[in-house]
């Protein structure tokens, strides 16, 4: 039976490549970060640290989505369009290489750092910012270096905040079929995240650290502050709010992470959507228990948690943006956007991806790790990605992904199911 089902997948595939071909590979190009001069008047400019453990190269890449021996760090200067050619909330990226800073997200320069260098560019820009105080973001799941790049700029200057934003990416595939490698990046990504923080709350010449962390890049920033709590017996206490967008997180999992973060903690702010189709669909995937990120805070056990533990909930579930899975109100929504910066300027508390809708569909309905999933979700995506350029992008990659699971599946059967000579 196993055979056979595997069989008839083969004729699933056929159809799909079809179908792909007729998607064609038209998409974002590659080089987006290779830098570009900009003399267009009313561009903006926002200059941030980098920090990964992402494997370097020499592509037009930068870093990959490989995981790398040890931690690098580069500065970059992201110049945005002026305000009147695009909408707050969004990414403009090039649809040719090299961009035009008048109407894309561009980078301006690009600068491999040591350690120590980037020590010397923090100490030089935190002196300078108001209040002394430092963004840290953490992307989520299937985010490519540059996305990860141009969403935060994006995010640094829709807010407003008046900070020294610093970027940590760990390695992501960005491909929705890498959804288990990715997971696992977490952990290895846990290590690096705490030493980054531990050093920038050790320093003397910083008054105050925000975290921002969006989907499966909570999972890091938890397990990172975790165990930073207990070596020290409780969060730096210069890590004055950690806010959690649409975190792709178990809820009993959070529950337990929570009561070992120590007292006193910082100000936790959790933005969570009840119409967030990506968490409804990880709950599926993760054995039926809710992700934080969508939970109903008005019911319980959920409110008396959050108001036991004094965690601020932001339910962005009546709000509505163009992101067709509603993952990324917190950074596709000027409202919200400017509210974050606006609360990090006046030292407040507080009271989501550039995937195709194509894909969205395929992770809506698939198991990363199933091929039988993967087929159906791909079925479903294929027409989208006759006109959506954001789903054509990693189509083909899924397509041969999936041929190959296939082939294997088949074989791997055939040799379960065969009788060989002598047993």
């Amino acid at each position: 039976m196993r055979l056979l089902s595997a069989l008839r997948l083969r004729g699933v595939f056929a159809s799909m490549m079809v179908l792909a071909l007729v998607a064609g590979c038209a998409g974002r190009p590659d080089g987006a970060l290779i830098p570009v001069p900009d003399a267009v008047p009313g561009t903006s400019r926002v200059n941030m640290a980098v920090a990964t453990v992402r494997q370097r190269t020499d592509g037009p890449d930068v870093f990959t989505g490989e995981r790398g021996a040890k931690p690098s760090f580069m500065e970059i200067d992201v110049s945005i369009p002026p305000d009147s050619t695009r909408a707050a909330g969004d990414v403009q990226w090039p649809k040719s290489i090299p961009g035009n800073p008048a109407t894309d997200f561009v980078t301006t320069r690009l600068e491999d750092l040591t350690q120590e260098q980037a020590v010397k560019w923090f100490n030089a820009r935190i002196k300078r910012t108001p209040g002394r105080q430092a963004l840290v973001f953490v992307h989520g799941y299937n985010q490519r270096f540059d996305d990860a790049v141009f969403r935060f700029a994006q995010i640094i200057h829709d807010s407003g905040a008046d900070v020294t934003p610093v970027l940590f990416t760990w390695p992501s595939r960005g491909s929705l079929l890498a959804y288990g490698y990715d997971r696992e990046s977490t952990s290895y990504s846990r290590d690096a995240l705490e030493r980054l923080l531990t050093f920038m709350a050790k320093d003397p010449n910083v008054g105050e650290i925000s975290i921002l962390a969006h989907s499966m890049g909570n999972v890091v920033t938890l397990e990172a502050l975790r165990q930073m709590a207990i070596r020290n017996g409780r969060i730096l206490p210069k890590i004055k709010n950690v806010m959690l967008a649409a975190p792709d997180v178990d809820s009993d999992v959070f529950r337990v992470i929570f009561t070992e973060l120590g007292t006193p903690r910082p100000n936790f702010t959790v933005f969570v959507s009840q119409d967030d189709k990506a968490l409804a669909v990880s709950k599926r995937v993760w054995g039926g228990v809710p992700r934080i990120g969508q939970v109903d805070p008005t019911q319980e056990p959920y409110r008396t948690e959050f108001e036991k533990n004094n965690i601020t909930v932001i339910d962005l579930t009546k709000l509505r943006t163009d992101d067709p899975l509603n993952h990324g109100k917190f950074a596709a929504s000027p409202e919200v956007v400017q509210s974050i910066g606006a609360r990090l300027a006046q030292g407040q508390t507080m009271t989501d991806s550039r995937v195709g809708i194509g894909e969205h569909l395929v992770q809506m309905t698939t198991d990363a790790a199933s091929t039988v999933g993967t087929a159906a979700g791909l079925v479903i995506a294929a027409p989208v990605a006759v006109v959506d350029p954001n789903t054509r992008e990693h189509y083909s990659a899924h397509v041969r992904e999936l041929g190959n699971n296939i082939s294997d599946t088949a074989d791997s059967t055939r040799d379960v199911v065969t009788p060989q000579a002598g047993h």
